[in-house]
């Protein structure tokens, strides 16, 4: 079992992991840690970086990974970069970049907030204790209810250290820890956190692709008493023998990314140009012949419109068409001939057995995965020895336009991430598969208006799908003043959108076939 060493956060002590302490137990050999001065650790001189560090450095078992909540998720990250050789992964929860905003950092607490609670702390422990409780809670969908749970757990006797952790955690930046983090991360971030802004999800994927980051939904700061289950199933799927692969974010929620499609299917067609016209140029790498009763998967198959032409282009061939969104593929089996095999089903899990595919087709579907290196091990264990994959998906550049003007306006996520091409060939390599042929394409579409090009992407089903995307209807304010900047790209042929098409192709070699 992994080593897996918790520390809390300020203001508590261990027995904060309370709520998850029984089942982390039964997956892992978990020590427990006291911040210097709080639960049965001694006071510290000098509550300093360092000295935390070196003290919590001394207690951890080898190979370990470290889980921190708050302070104690900021304290982890600063351990995995100055330890690596004592540590194999990290975790934090409500744990943001830096606690306290500055002129480069608007997603923290403001300055003035931070030195008032400060300084009331100083002046009147117990009070401020209190008011501290109703932040922890504060935004949940249980608010009360977390509130009168957290009050009565005891926060033990307060001590000279207390103050000084809060003056650390105000000093503390760990941007630059964060974007050397080379070991596996995860990290739990809270939609309605009243300490820490879910809006630093974003700069945490910017800073470090590499990390898992998710947003776990109606939550507040204490996550952990909020949504214990969900904490202890992210922690089981990181610990389990695939974490060391290289994962990318998880901010794409795969349920509303069915939803989304299955809802565009009946509208998907009429605007699907950009789609139509790529899927077109992926099609000219397929192989002219292929094996009687050969067996072609499209992976992310839509309305169907490129399963048909598959089934067209190689009639003596089995051709399924698996997608994840079942309105979609009730479209299809709806509009489509009948000899087609329609799946319903997650790339990253695919319902097919071992070497049993001789080519796999997705156009601009990957894109919706979660984790590269669990799709190409996938593909790569139904391939038949020799079989092929051809793909085309998006880069990072897309929608840059888009992107860039709602920036001027908030810090929410308003694009979906696209992974970068060393991201899907590190995955490809990884997952055992061949690169054959690789091209990058920049498309450009002009709209005459930005209500043509939202409305557009709407009838797709590919808007923002994104954790850490605002709630609810946005402001006219906030709207006009996004439809502005972006005013700022229009040229003499309209309002562009790019897109950074990636295509490439790979084979499953035979003496890969150890992997399946």
């Amino acid at each position: 079992m992994s080593n897996l060493v918790l520390i809390h956060g300020w203001g508590c002590d261990s027995r904060t992991w309370q709520p998850l302490l029984p089942a982390l137990q039964n997956i892992a050999t978990v020590t427990l840690i006291d911040l210097p001065g709080f639960g049965a650790s001694p006071v510290l001189p000098e509550f300093s970086l360092d000295a935390v560090l070196d003290k919590i450095a001394a207690q951890l078992p080898q190979n370990s990974v470290v889980m921190g909540w708050s302070l104690g998720g900021m304290l982890a990250v600063q351990l995995a970069v100055r330890y690596p050789q004592k540590i194999s992964g990290v975790i934090s929860l409500a744990a943001n970049l830096k606690f306290v905003a500055a002129t480069d950092y608007s997603s923290a607490m403001p300055l003035a907030i931070n030195r008032n609670f400060n300084n009331s702390f100083a002046q009147d422990p117990q009070a401020s204790l209190k008011v501290f409780g109703g932040l922890l809670a504060q935004g949940d969908e249980q608010e009360r209810a977390l509130l009168k749970q957290l009050r009565r757990t005891e926060t033990g006797e307060i001590n000279p250290n207390w103050l000084q952790a809060l003056e650390l955690l105000a000093q503390l930046d760990n941007r630059a820890a964060f974007a050397q983090l080379t070991v596996p991360g995860l990290h739990l971030l809270a939609e309605n956190d009243a300490l820490v802004p879910v809006s630093a999800a974003k700069t945490m994927v910017e800073l470090n692709s590499q990390q898992q980051i998710v947003v776990l939904e109606n939550t507040a700061h204490a996550l952990h008493w909020s949504r214990p289950q969900a904490v202890i199933d992210a922690v089981t799927d990181f610990l389990s023998p695939q974490f060391s692969q290289v994962k990318t974010p998880t901010l794409l929620d795969k349920k509303k990314i069915a939803q989304s499609f299955g809802r565009a299917a009946a509208t998907y067609d009429s605007v699907a140009q950009l789609q139509r016209d790529v899927g077109a140029e992926l099609f000219l790498q397929l192989p002219e012949n292929l094996p009687a009763n050969a067996r072609i998967l499209d992976v992310g198959s839509g309305t169907g419109f490129f399963t048909a032409q598959l089934a067209q282009c190689y009639p003596q061939a089995q051709v399924i068409g698996l997608d994840l969104a079942e309105g979609m593929l009730h479209f299809a089996r709806n509009t489509l001939p009948d000899a087609i095999h329609w799946l319903c089903g997650d790339a990253e899990n695919l319902p097919l057995a071992n070497n049993s595919v001789d080519v796999i087709f997705s156009s601009l579907a990957i894109q919706w995965c979660n984790n590269l290196s669990q799709l190409m091990a996938e593909l790569q264990r139904v391939l038949k020895p020799g079989g092929r994959v051809h793909i085309a998906t998006l880069g990072p550049a897309t929608l840059h336009e888009l992107k860039a003007a709602w920036q001027t306006v908030d810090n929410y996520v308003h694009v979906n991430r696209f992974q970068p091409v060393g991201e899907l060939t590190a995955a490809l390599a990884q997952g055992g598969l061949q690169l054959e042929q690789l091209q990058a394409q920049e498309r450009v579409l002009y709209f005459a208006r930005v209500a043509d090009l939202t409305r557009e992407l709407k009838a797709l089903g590919a808007h923002n799908i994104n954790s850490g995307k605002p709630e609810g209807l946005t402001s006219r304010a906030r709207l006009l003043a996004f439809k502005n900047a972006y005013e700022q790209f229009r040229t003499a042929q309209g309002l562009p959108a790019s897109y950074d098409v990636i295509y490439l192709s790979a084979i499953q070699s035979s003496a890969d076939k150890s992997h399946g």
